[in-house]
């Protein structure tokens, strides 16, 4: 590099060069832009505006009021007072309504979704997914298929109390173990077989239907459509909790699985189990 201070014009241009040549290329002597050099200046004069009226400086108690005294401390306290009045107004009302009355108030419903739909995610997604899809051994609450009822009262009833959770007021249902010398392992074949054929996808089988009747059919219902009165599951419409193909069935009627849900009464406050069933009501499963 070569530093000449003897400056030349450049023969193209007609600008005087700086003097600076790196390998025969030699830097002009532009100014900047006066354009830019406007915006410059007039960004000084704002930052120092801003530091005048804003918190700018940092100290050892965080940083310099400014003559609008505002912070970032104070512009939370003040959204989360706003946000703390509409929650003691709607929550209030939540508490004091029905679950027929909240589902009729948009307001109140609106407000309902919102925090049920927050409360699922932390306290349900775990089990059902965040979709609310569910998986095996774990019901999906997007479909229309309840054990138990899909009306309001009933989620509501089987959120807060549970199920086989211990809570005097849990659901509770009890599937017997056929396969613990109530029926014979033919029989537990044959019932199998019938059972797979109450959805209209396998043939019929006639002995496990005669032994359907006699050993089934109290909670499931001779067409097998089952009981919210019992817990007992649809076994006509394809949707499985443990699977529906003959091994998983084969395996639930000889030796039956039960899930266990908690009770929510104890972690969770009346108005957010009131919210969390008007949110999964609406998940499109509900009745």
């Amino acid at each position: 590099m070569v530093d000449n201070h003897n400056n030349e014009k450049d023969e193209v241009s007609g600008v005087e060069t700086t003097g600076h040549d790196w390998d025969g290329i030699k830097e002009l002597n532009n100014p900047a832009p006066r354009w830019w050099l406007w915006v410059f200046f007039v960004c000084i004069i704002w930052s120092v505006g801003y530091w005048v009226i804003y918190p700018a400086w940092p100290t050892l108690e965080g940083n310099t009021k400014g003559a609008g005294n505002w912070t970032q401390y104070k512009k939370l306290a003040s959204e989360q007072a706003e946000i703390d009045q509409i929650r003691g107004v709607l929550g209030k009302q939540i508490s004091e309504k029905s679950l027929a009355e909240i589902q009729a108030n948009p307001e109140l419903y609106a407000y309902a979704m919102a925090g049920g739909k927050t409360a699922f995610k932390e306290n349900c997604a775990a089990c059902h997914g965040t979709g609310a899809q569910g998986g095996r051994g774990y019901p999906n609450l997007n479909d229309d298929d309840w054990l138990w009822g899909g009306k309001l009262e009933d989620i509501y009833t089987t959120i807060k109390y549970g199920i086989r959770s211990g809570h005097d007021k849990a659901r509770f249902s009890q599937m017997p173990a056929f396969g613990q010398g109530m029926l014979s392992k033919e029989d537990i074949a044959n019932v199998t077989e019938h059972t797979l054929s109450l959805s209209g996808n396998h043939p019929v089988n006639a002995k496990g239907e005669t032994i359907f009747k006699q050993n089934c059919a109290s909670c499931h219902g001779e067409n097998g459509k089952g009981s919210h009165e019992f817990g007992a599951p649809n076994l006509a419409d394809s949707i499985w909790l443990y699977g529906g193909d003959k091994k998983s069935i084969l395996a639930q009627v000889s030796n039956p699985r039960s899930g266990v849900m908690p009770i929510w009464e104890s972690r969770l406050s009346d108005d957010m189990i009131k919210q969390l069933a008007i949110y999964v009501h609406s998940l499109g499963g509900g009745e």
